[in-house]
């Protein structure tokens, strides 16, 4: 049954690669936000920092899109160009942006939190959002697990997310780490969820778009 909230929304989702791959938030998210009456649209970019979406790009392990609930296209690394947001919202005119980037600008094999770094990324993107006035939502990194070629830890997971929840205004934030504990949530690489872990990941998201669309800016 269509939710009144979601129903007759154009939402367009521009993510990361957990956005990437067959189902990741893509589909799973998607899919939720589908069954509410909303049409979606994604478009993800894999390895990419968020700036990416500001001129559009090659992501450096290939891009992926979905339109509604077709097929996910995915192109492979050096392939793939998305366009930029303003691009994207001229052609689908959306209601609601969401965008999910986090684990790609945390520098996990970095000694230090890349906090100047990761400040212009933010800033570049949320000034484009604020040019196009489009309503926008954040998703921030869960926690995924330790270690893995990404080099995850819990600790830089949870300094990434507090630094998101601080700057990514326009954009209202969602706070993933709130939906379980550290390493609740089995990966197969520290950072990209097996299928049952998107799914839940997409089911709290959905609910805390919902709260979120009920409580005022």
């Amino acid at each position: 049954m269509a939710s009144p909230i979601f129903a007759g929304l154009m939402i367009l989702m521009l993510g990361d690669s957990h956005f990437a791959s067959q189902g990741y938030l893509a589909n799973t998210l998607g899919d939720e936000l589908m069954a509410q009456g909303a049409k979606v649209v994604s478009e993800a970019a894999c390895g990419a920092q968020v700036s990416i979406w500001v001129a559009g790009g090659a992501p450096p392990c290939g891009s992926a899109e979905r339109v509604q609930s077709g097929p996910l296209k995915v192109s492979p690394p050096n392939k793939g160009m998305v366009p930029s947001v303003a691009t994207l919202a001229g052609q689908f005119h959306p209601n609601l942006i969401i965008v999910g980037s986090g684990d790609t600008m945390a520098g996990y094999a970095q000694p230090t939190f890349p906090a100047a770094y990761v400040e212009q990324q933010i800033t570049s993107f949320t000034r484009e959002i604020q040019r196009l006035g489009v309503p926008c939502v954040w998703i921030g990194p869960g926690w995924g697990t330790e270690g893995g070629p990404y080099f995850k830890t819990f600790a830089r997971a949870k300094e990434m997310n507090q630094f998101l929840a601080a700057h990514v205004a326009p954009c209202r934030y969602i706070d993933s780490q709130t939906f379980a504990q550290p390493g609740d949530w089995p990966t197969f690489d520290g950072q990209h969820y097996t299928a049952a872990g998107y799914q839940k990941w997409a089911l709290a998201i959905d609910a805390a778009l919902t709260k979120l669309a009920q409580t005022p800016p």
